[in-house]
């Protein structure tokens, strides 16, 4: 096989582990915190958790090993979208294994939960993780988004467990993978199944973190390639002196990404949902934002700009939001089959017409008409509006054309506008780990195989204290059940773990908050570059802005 001078290099990083993990395993101890409850629902998470809640949280310390002597067969398994550093966790997995007992054994198990129902695995050997090392992407298994939820799951999963040998299974995903990790917990704990799991954080999202979880892994890599693609297009912008920029990010719930990437670059204009929510912003208030903007830019000679717009904020839009759930029910049942029969859009729009409310119908009147008609594309599984597919940022490049044109026509607007789109997403997914990411996410597995030796089950691998050198990062474990609460999904009351939105009141909001008046109407890229692995640490091994800011 071919592979790239990178790809070649990469595969002979040796990551950095934190400092207690460097001495041997059989010389790391643990330090017990105080027990935990979960951050809402305490009564109910703790009925519906009995064997796993409560638990205490715990640091790896060095001092005299309590581990487990004898030989372990662990499962893995990848679950969700991609994100950047998931090929190391499993390295740090087969490495901690081994280093404990050479008889140890890694079991992958492939494309995601639906491997570990179905039998379909790979036993790891030391070629099979060469060739994956310090690389993106999850190629090494594949993943999928099979949940692990039913008894009937349960009962395979742990019979394909005893088939094996296996005592502990790690499962390495973001909020709902993790959920599904703790109800698989309790599980075995309340069958005696003898088999321990493990989550691992990961989600590029940014939206699994807490007081415990600094960051998810995959943000850093995903959120510093989508930065070097703003910085480049933010060059050019300056350079050609005549596009207005519209970029999508990927985040449907929370707008980390969308911050992250605006700290990074210094955009003229960044949408932040979570502010969009809390101030019951229109889409006549985002319109004007974007377009008081454009006009004094235009006003000061430069009509060129970049905007930064995340994936899922049309949701957080009030009259926006209502319009899809009116959508969702207008198309429900038979009725979707009497729409999809219509030949014609008119015939469609004059359906979606009646079936509206008035509200609903000026907002939906308004819009761009390839916007309307993403409204109505494939439906999700539950026959609802798929957000990800409405192209947000042509919408308001549409809107704030319209806008300015009406200035234009008041005398009040003299520039020059025009858009260009552009939406990045699967990009970031799977790039190659940056210097943080190919650490931290060796450390979770490194440290995911000391909770296991250790007899731990239904905690998280926690790795912290981040935004400080590698040397000096704290490993330990927290009990998943900490990060749940009950949210209510799809008519049922579920435990889930709860999504981290950006705090409005958090130092990496204010910090933009103070700046992006300026931003608006000044030109003050930054032009972050390409990821850098070889070179000084000041370059190679930067965290995140958000981290920063987060650990002053």
């Amino acid at each position: 096989m071919t592979i790239s001078p990178l790809q070649k290099a990469r595969y002979e990083y040796e990551p950095k582990l934190p400092g207690m993990l460097r001495s041997g395993i059989d010389t790391i101890a643990v330090k017990e915190g105080a027990p935990t409850q979960s951050v809402a629902d305490q009564e109910a998470i703790k009925a519906l958790f009995p064997n796993t809640y409560g638990k205490n949280e715990i640091t790896f310390v060095q001092g005299e090993s309590s581990a487990k002597p004898e030989k372990q067969t662990v499962g893995v398994i990848l679950s969700g979208g991609q994100a950047p550093g998931g090929h190391n966790v499993i390295s740090g997995l087969y490495d901690a294994l081994k280093a404990a007992n050479p008889e140890n054994v890694l079991i992958g198990f492939k494309n995601g939960p639906s491997g570990l129902i179905e039998d379909d695995f790979v036993v790891f050997d030391d070629d099979y993780i060469n060739a994956y090392r310090n690389t993106g992407g999850f190629d090494i298994i594949g993943s999928g988004r099979t949940k692990l939820e039913t008894e009937e799951q349960f009962k395979v999963a742990a019979e394909v467990a005893k088939k094996h040998g296996i005592n502990a299974i790690v499962i390495i995903g973001g909020d709902d993978s993790n959920t599904n990790a703790a109800v698989l917990a309790e599980y075995f704990a309340a069958n005696n199944a003898g088999v321990q799991v493990i989550g691992a954080p990961k989600t590029i999202d940014g939206d699994l973190k807490n007081d415990d979880i600094e960051i998810s892994f995959g943000f850093d890599t995903a959120t510093k390639t989508y930065s070097e693609l703003v910085g480049n297009i933010e060059r050019d912008a300056n350079s050609a002196k005549k596009y207005w920029h519209f970029i999508k990010v990927m985040g449907r719930s929370a707008s980390h990404v969308a911050l992250e990437t605006a700290l990074e670059t210094q955009p003229n204009v960044c949408l932040i949902s979570e502010e969009v929510a809390e101030k019951k912003m229109s889409l006549k208030d985002l319109t004007n934002y974007i377009a008081d903007s454009v006009e004094k830019r235009a006003n000061n000679g430069d009509n060129f700009g970049v905007v930064i717009i995340p994936e899922g904020v049309v949701e957080f839009i009030p009259e926006f939001s209502a319009l899809i759930a009116e959508i969702n029910e207008l198309l429900a049942g038979a009725k979707a089959d009497a729409f999809n029969e219509l030949p014609t859009w008119k015939e469609k729009v004059e359906f979606i017409k009646n079936g509206l409310s008035k509200e609903a119908w000026e907002v939906f009147e308004i819009l761009p008409e390839n916007i309307q008609q993403q409204l109505f594309l494939e439906r999700d599984p539950h026959g609802n509006v798929q957000v990800s597919l409405i192209e947000s940022e042509k919408l308001f490049s549409a809107l704030v054309a319209n806008e300015l044109k009406k200035r234009a026509e008041a005398g009040t607007y003299k520039g020059k506008f025009n858009p260009l789109h552009h939406f990045f997403g699967y990009e970031g997914r799977c790039a190659f780990p940056s210097n943080f990411d190919a650490d931290y996410c060796y450390s979770l597995g490194y440290n995911a195989v000391l909770l296991i030796l250790n007899g731990y089950t239904g905690y998280l691998s926690k790795i912290s204290n981040l935004s400080k050198p590698a040397s000096e990062w704290v490993a330990g474990g927290m009990p998943i059940t900490k990060m749940m609460n009950i949210e209510r999904r799809h008519g049922e009351d579920k435990p889930v773990i709860k999504k981290a939105l950006v705090e409005l009141e958090g130092k990496p909001f204010k910090f933009f908050e103070a700046n992006r008046d300026k931003w608006a109407e000044e030109t003050c890229f930054l032009y972050p570059g390409a990821i850098q692995y070889y070179g000084p640490e000041e370059v190679c091994d930067l965290t995140t802005k958000t981290l920063k800011l987060e650990q002053e």
